[in-house]
């Protein structure tokens, strides 16, 4: 099976039709989903971000129409934007959501206030996603696809996702979401996360329709199964599974004393797929002889998040915007099948 996409690519060879939809972006960081949805045709033509470090990084690589630095809770409060900004195909957005997070705090987090890095603005991260309903009841795009992590479907957040939900129904839109791998969308990276994609209720008319006990939805089919791209495939040099008798009984006595970080070249071998980059991830750990490398180059980084090579980072790390972005692929994938499935049928009729 074909990868539909290829995630080892560059920027000054890639070929942006621009005609599929114009799309704006909110907490944009690097422009992870700028990206993918440029890989699919539309043009993405703003975005909204609270750091002005990694606002100059989307600037500098992807050269917005509309760019606004500031906090969603000011943006949304805006009485007027640009006149393209209410004739959106898809409005996107991926809410911070550390607080939601299965490797963060959770619970302990909620409604708590604080701020990723200095020089950003302090918020409360529970409540973003609903700042982001509130600016598309406001826009009305055709279209809002939201992303966040997985632990948002567990525990007590579920209780977000049905508030969630009631917000975008009552902003005039039908929502659903998705529980997606990345490592199925030709993203060499095992990475989880959950897509809220909604369509305004006005033209659920012009799509099929699928119906459940309470509801008519507007049927959208998002089911991935691309083989998967392991570290050996990409490229990028692990290290070799453990498995004579000697290594193995290394690999213990090692494991005691170590933390898990510097055994990542025999958990992690070049023949699976890649574990999650996180924002936090460290490009380069200690050397141990005989295992092979150790660590990732900012290539390998791109290659996992399915950046573009020619990324310019800047002075930030590789690892952490990346970390912190939507790996492009995965919104190419999906922004792909909203198009066919869709907006193009939307578009024969407006």
């Amino acid at each position: 099976m074909e990868h539909k996409f290829n995630y080892n690519w560059t920027l000054k060879d890639a070929n942006f039709s621009k005609d599929k939809g114009v799309v704006f972006s909110c907490f944009a960081c690097g422009g992870g989903s700028t990206m993918g949805y440029k890989l699919a045709g539309y043009d993405v033509i703003g975005c909204n971000e609270i750091d002005p470090r990694v606002m100059s990084l989307y600037e500098q690589n992807h050269h917005p129409r509309y760019a606004f630095l500031e906090p969603i809770q000011t943006f949304k409060d805006r009485t007027a934007f640009p006149d393209a900004l209410y004739n959106l195909d898809i409005l996107d957005g991926s809410p911070p959501c550390s607080a939601f997070s299965i490797a963060g705090s959770r619970e302990e987090a909620w409604g708590v206030e604080k701020k990723f890095r200095e020089g950003q603005a302090t918020q409360i991260l529970d409540t973003l996603f609903f700042d982001f309903i509130e600016l598309a009841h406001k826009l009305q795009p055709k279209v809002v696809i939201a992303e966040n992590v997985k632990g948002l479907l567990q525990g007590d957040a579920k209780k977000y996702v049905q508030r969630i939900y009631a917000e975008f129904d009552a902003a005039g839109y039908y929502c659903q979401h998705w529980l997606l791998d990345g490592s199925n969308m030709g993203v060499p990276q095992r990475r989880e996360r959950v897509f809220f994609v909604c369509l305004r209720k006005d033209l659920i008319d012009f799509v099929p329709v699928q119906y459940n006990l309470f509801d008519v939805l507007p049927r959208l089919t998002l089911d991935f199964h691309e083989p998967p791209i392991t570290c050996e495939d990409a490229g990028i040099e692990l290290g070799d599974p453990i498995t004579t008798p000697c290594y193995a009984e290394e690999y213990d006595r090692l494991k005691a004393g170590l933390p898990k970080k510097y055994l990542q070249c025999c958990l992690y071998p070049k023949t699976v797929v890649h574990p999650t980059l996180i924002a936090g991830y460290r490009a380069k750990a200690s050397p141990m002889p005989d295992w092979g490398k150790q660590w990732l180059s900012t290539s390998d980084i791109c290659k996992i998040s399915s950046f573009p090579q020619d990324y310019d980072f800047g002075t930030q790390k590789p690892e952490y915007v990346c970390g912190m972005s939507v790996p492009p692929l995965m919104i190419a994938q999906i922004a792909t099948q909203v198009y066919e499935q869709w907006l193009t049928r939307i578009n024969q009729v407006k």
